[in-house]
């Protein structure tokens, strides 16, 4: 059975309490620690850099998955592996060179990931699917936390499960954008199996409750051959 993982998003966390932050995921049973880097032209917002990364990478344990939400990532992927990313997931709607992008994050060791904003068709990331561990649908317009989950974008996660299943890969979906209790399952019945969670994790009353709630929820739904 394909393991369901929650990957709390620092994006939501208290950045003065950051440490406390990551700490509490851990213990909560969180599988991955996603890190939303955003430049301000790729998408309106800014948030952190490498320097952070490194500096808080001593905080946990769990695979650093960062999401470089930038305009030209290949400029940045060897920051951000010496800081710490386990994981690097850039988008196919950035100006740098894909393939290059990727072949680099590979070369230096780390696990390599591309994403697709909404507008985005499926069809776009069949063509990587043999390069990356991962394939992450944002299912919000990237740029804020707090949004709204887009159920029109789970047509698109099912048909990039069936052309993994088809090419017999072993490549994870991530979901990224308004998942919650009410959404998760959506997202895991058409073949998400890793889920990015902010809000609704770092505001959780319980968290080690609510991340038990979400795989379960998750685990229940997902389509099993």
């Amino acid at each position: 059975m394909k393991k369901m993982q929650i990957a709390p998003s620092i994006l939501s966390c208290d950045y003065g309490k950051i440490a406390e932050e990551l700490e509490k995921m851990e213990k909560s049973g969180a599988d991955i620690i996603h890190v939303d880097v955003m430049d301000g032209h790729f998408v309106p917002n800014i948030t952190l850099g490498a320097p952070v990364v490194k500096c808080i990478r001593k905080y946990s344990s769990l695979p650093f998955d960062v999401h470089l939400m930038i305009t030209d990532p290949i400029d940045y992927v060897e920051d951000f592996i010496n800081a710490g990313a386990d994981s690097i997931t850039i988008h196919l709607e950035c100006d740098s060179d894909i393939e290059k992008t990727l072949s680099l994050i590979k070369e230096k060791g780390c696990k390599a990931a591309v994403s697709v904003k909404p507008k985005t068709p499926a069809e776009a990331v069949f063509d990587y699917l043999d390069k990356v561990s991962m394939v992450l649908v944002m299912t919000v317009e990237p740029g804020f936390g707090g949004q709204s989950f887009m159920e029109d974008m789970m047509p698109k996660v099912k048909k990039i499960k069936e052309e993994i299943d088809r090419r017999g890969l072993d490549v994870s979906i991530q979901v990224d954008g308004g998942i919650g209790e009410k959404t998760i399952a959506k997202a895991a019945s058409n073949g998400a199996d890793i889920f990015v969670s902010g809000n609704a994790l770092f505001k959780a009353e319980n968290t080690a409750e609510a991340i038990k709630t979400f795989k379960a929820l998750a685990a229940e739904a997902y389509p099993e051959k």
